[in-house]
């Protein structure tokens, strides 16, 4: 059991080794964040910010072949939906510890959800962990920015939109 008493905000940002695990994802991607948001639930969080990741919404997505991990990521969003708790989603394309070789960190573009994935939609592009952890922190603090699920990626050559700006426009 998780100790939550003077918790009011809960960050949730897990995941599995889905290779190696077939119930990794059911597990850690699903209940975990199912038994999270029922703690914080139980101590009256005031808001809670999950991450999952881009495409949740395409069973065909290809992360999926991994024991269906974007599935079970998308049943704990709905969960957290369903729980009556205050909440921002954010869904980041393919995560960096750095800018690849040669390139910059770039913007962060918000989108709404289901932006990106397989065709007909845009495709996904990658995101540095650092800028996650931006737009989560934004998310607590931004009206605008609750009870909505938002998709990122990082774009080269475009100029920053401010977070609270980009939170208004979904």
């Amino acid at each position: 059991a998780m100790e939550a008493s003077g918790c009011n905000v809960l960050f949730v940002a897990t995941g599995t080794r889905a290779a190696m695990d077939p119930l990794g994802p059911f597990t850690v991607d699903y209940n975990g964040t199912l038994n999270a948001v029922a703690s914080a639930k139980a101590v009256k969080a005031k808001h809670v910010v999950l991450v999952t990741s881009i495409g949740v919404d395409d069973i065909l997505f290809p992360l999926n072949l991994f024991w269906g991990v974007l599935f079970w990521k998308k049943r704990a969003e709905e969960a957290l939906q369903r729980s009556g708790l205050r909440y921002t989603i954010v869904r980041p394309g393919g995560l960096q510890d750095e800018p690849r070789a040669g390139s910059s960190a770039g913007a962060i573009k918000m989108a709404k959800a289901d932006s990106y994935g397989l065709p007909p939609r845009q495709t996904p592009g990658s995101i540095l962990r650092s800028q996650v952890a931006q737009v989560c922190a934004q998310a607590l603090v931004q009206d605008a920015a609750f009870n909505k699920t938002v998709e990122i990626i990082a774009v080269e050559n475009e100029d920053e939109v401010p977070l609270p700006d980009q939170f208004s426009s979904i």
